[in-house]
């Protein structure tokens, strides 16, 4: 039996699907892996004054909680595999570029204000629980945490059974159903095209959607660490399947900030298996993915 559990937390539509025995005890895990979700949001959110990231951005150095460091510590991770592309102290840009709020709550047209480069100094020390930011520096976890959190969640699921996790664009699988693997729809500039995926993670990147105008411009979140600014990169979309949510989450943005010839070619190098999308339509499938 599939149980299937949504709501909206951290800004997207969420979705559990769980094949599970007994149904009470499904159901139970559903309500704790939502619980964990909002949880988890309390803690990652730039949006929450109170969360324990904004005192963090506050307070430039803090002694914050295991989830906090351990986002941190992956996302620093992350930062020097892709060489900088992906980026955790973009916080400053996305909010020059007028996302300053939730996507929810943001106008259809900002002020916006000059460009904040990213590459600011994090410092972590493991032992103490501590980090520590350079002045001026604060942190952006908004996709990366929804990987962790599709990770942290489908690892609990788990224990009832083959499950799936959705946050928007960062799905997080373990276990194939009875039935098979699970299957995952990407749109694309050829159609819909399906993924079927045994355990790991898929994370889409793109500047299709949370989208703005921000001082008479078109805007959007995918940040250029480089210039501060929105990326113009000719690429829509990138999909891309990893072991993990956080890796995932990471390499799509890093390919998108590449540019669709230089994705393409560093995801067959590396065998990075992802999709595509250019800003006229067109799909390309690297990294040993191909049609079946």
């Amino acid at each position: 039996m599939i149980l299937r559990h949504t709501f909206r937390a951290m800004g997207t539509d969420v979705e559990f699907l769980l094949e599970a025995g007994p149904r009470e005890d499904g159901l139970g895990a559903l309500r704790a892996a939502a619980g964990e979700v909002s949880r988890l949001e309390r803690i990652l959110s730039r949006f929450r004054p109170d969360s324990e990231l904004s005192q963090l951005n506050r307070s430039g150095r803090m002694r914050v909680g295991s989830d906090l460091l351990a986002l941190v510590v992956q996302a620093l991770e992350q930062r020097d595999r892709t060489a900088g592309r992906f980026d955790p102290t973009v916080h400053d840009a996305v909010v020059a570029a007028g996302y300053d709020r939730s996507i929810e709550s943001l106008p259809a047209e900002v002020q916006g204000r000059a460009p904040v480069p990213g590459g600011g100094d994090v410092a972590v020390d493991v032992e103490e629980c501590l980090v520590s930011l350079a002045s001026g520096v604060r942190l952006d976890l908004g996709g990366i945490a929804k990987g962790f959190t599709a990770d942290r969640v489908a690892d609990t699921l788990a224990g009832c059974g083959p499950c799936l996790v959705s946050l928007g664009g960062d799905i997080a699988v373990r276990g194939p159903r009875t039935s098979g693997p699970w299957t995952v729809g990407l749109a694309t500039g050829n159609g819909p095209l399906t993924l079927a995926l045994d355990s790991g993670a898929i994370a889409t990147s793109g500047r299709d959607r949370r989208r703005w105008r921000c001082n008479g411009r078109e805007a959007h979140h995918i940040i250029d660490p480089v210039t501060g600014a929105p990326s113009e990169t000719d690429l829509l979309r990138v999909s891309v399947v990893a072991s993990t949510g956080v890796e995932a989450e990471a390499h799509a943005k890093a390919l998108m900030l590449a540019g669709r010839a230089e994705a393409a070619r560093e995801a067959d190098a590396r065998g990075i298996p992802a999709v595509l999308v250019g800003v006229g339509g067109e799909t390309t499938l690297t990294g040993g993915l191909h049609d079946a």
